[in-house]
């Protein structure tokens, strides 16, 4: 079965940018980073997977966004937006750059409560991945939290692997760090990273996802399934340490400061850079659903 049978209109800009966390954390990727990292895990779903995906997304009667799993891949900023503000810090996990203590910028992993999705609001995305990825993998889970789970693990698999929702530098995740872009536009270190440079690599979700998929080799895919959300956020923390914050400035928010302009070769580097994050992150994403979702038989022969 084709993601495109179920290829609808993603979320208007203005939805998918409503809202942004209690700490002024922006979305990660945008919806086209997020809906190409879904596309891309598409094409390494097992049928099996495929089907059971399939069969959870048409159960989902919720109309924050539409029913497709590109589309989905959305839902958790739709949900933040829609006066959730209490899952606004379940999206990133700020390691700090003078302090990398990945412990403490996700609360101590505290425990989860009933269930994943009325946990507590001071928790991270690498310990939100952990616990709703057990549920998907709990078949007797109630089914209403078999779909958050999936929902929120396509989107938070995507967060994760945008270098600057796993640090900080006292800056709220890069917001607070105004950048020249030419002329008089400006933006900030954070949305460059989450969008721009995602527009850059294509403006289309769907021709992103194939070029992706045409540049990971069979090496790359059984590399990157090794490890945990713990390693792959301590990964996306290098990245945002050596490249995202290789720029003149100095910790904490000055609301006075005059925008940075990019170094050269910064905007070549940071393509670079988001390019494989979002493979990394498309073929994690499938492998988490796989193992999640496949049959015992299945997965061990996955």
């Amino acid at each position: 079965m084709q993601l495109s049978r179920f290829r609808h209109t993603v979320l208007s800009a203005g939805i998918a940018l409503g809202l942004v966390a209690s700490s002024a954390q922006a979305l990660a990727w945008g919806r086209e980073g997020h809906a190409a990292v879904a596309a891309l895990a598409w094409k390494y779903l097992s049928p099996t997977v495929q089907q059971k995906v399939t069969t959870l997304l048409q159960q989902d009667k919720d109309t924050l966004t539409p029913p497709d799993l590109m589309s989905r891949a959305s839902w958790a900023d739709a949900w933040r937006a829609a006066n959730h503000p209490e899952t606004g810090m379940w999206h990133f996990v700020d390691i700090e750059l003078d302090h990398p203590d990945i412990a403490q910028a996700c609360y101590n992993f505290p425990e989860q409560g009933q269930t994943a999705s009325t946990g507590p609001a001071k928790d991270c995305v690498v310990n939100k991945i952990s616990a709703f990825e057990k549920e998907l993998s709990d078949p007797a889970a109630p089914a209403a939290e078999r779909i958050l789970a999936l929902k929120y693990i396509v989107h938070f698999v995507g967060d994760l692997h945008q270098p600057l929702h796993s640090a900080d530098n006292h800056d709220k995740g890069g917001n607070c760090v105004r950048i020249a872009l030419g002329g008089p536009r400006t933006s900030n270190l954070h949305s460059y990273w989450d969008t721009q440079v995602v527009s850059e690599l294509s403006p289309s979700a769907d021709k992103l996802a194939d070029s992706l998929f045409e540049g990971i080799s069979s090496a790359d895919k059984q590399s990157w399934q090794q490890g945990s959300p713990t390693d792959w956020a301590q990964e996306s923390f290098a990245l945002a340490r050596d490249y995202a914050y290789r720029l003149p400035v100095h910790p904490g928010c000055d609301p006075d400061s005059a925008p940075i302009t990019l170094p050269e070769g910064y905007d070549a580097a940071a393509q670079s850079v988001v390019r494989q994050q979002l493979m990394k992150a498309g073929v994690r994403l499938a492998f988490i659903l796989n193992t999640s979702l496949q049959a015992p038989a299945e997965t061990s022969a996955h």
